[in-house]
């Protein structure tokens, strides 16, 4: 990372965390270590995250992670290009898929479900005041609820505001995502 900023001392549930990511992964993400310099901001971070990306959704975890390596990829984030294109090779079993969606979903042969909801996810990236109607009536016709809809908008804006943090202070991927489901 660009900015010098040394961890600070982390919670309980901070540490247990980071003790999970090593049990789990064998190391702890750079986004994490990144965010521990202010345990307030980590703790906030995470649980925004988590609730996000691992709790019950009409997303599949696998969805949620297509939404967010195509919305990383529109703002050429490298850390979660690295990191979530892993997830999503891991998750479909599908190096290609990984490939595809940070380099050019559209080139894909995708549902019309993952279409409709990657389009979605990039409009609002690229040009958020656009978004009307319109575009929340086709994912619907492509089988997404209101609740479903909502979460296909709050991960592609979590996503915004993680790519920015990310390309503001140069944080940098784990090794390990690189290699990972090749």
């Amino acid at each position: 990372m660009a900015l010098d900023l040394p961890p600070g001392p982390l919670s309980a549930q901070n540490q247990a965390y980071f003790d999970t990511c090593l049990e789990k992964l064998g190391f702890v993400p750079n986004v994490l270590v990144a965010y521990a310099h202010d345990d307030a901001k980590l703790s906030a971070f995470a649980a925004f995250y988590n609730d996000l990306m691992l709790a019950p959704s009409g997303l599949s975890k696998l969805e949620r992670e297509m939404i967010a390596v195509a919305v990383s990829s529109v703002n050429r984030c490298y850390y979660c290009l690295s990191a979530h294109g892993a997830a999503v090779r891991r998750l479909s079993e599908d190096p290609v898929l990984g490939e595809l969606m940070a380099m050019n979903f559209r080139a894909g042969d995708l549902s019309r479900r993952h279409r409709a909801m990657l389009d979605f996810a990039v409009k609002l990236t690229e040009t958020p005041h656009l978004i009307a109607e319109a575009d929340r009536a086709v994912l619907r016709e492509a089988g997404f609820g209101e609740r479903e809809i909502w979460d296909v908008a709050a991960v592609a804006a979590f996503f915004n505001m993680s790519n920015r943090m990310a390309s503001a202070v140069d944080m940098r991927p784990n090794p390990e995502y690189h290699r990972e489901a090749r």
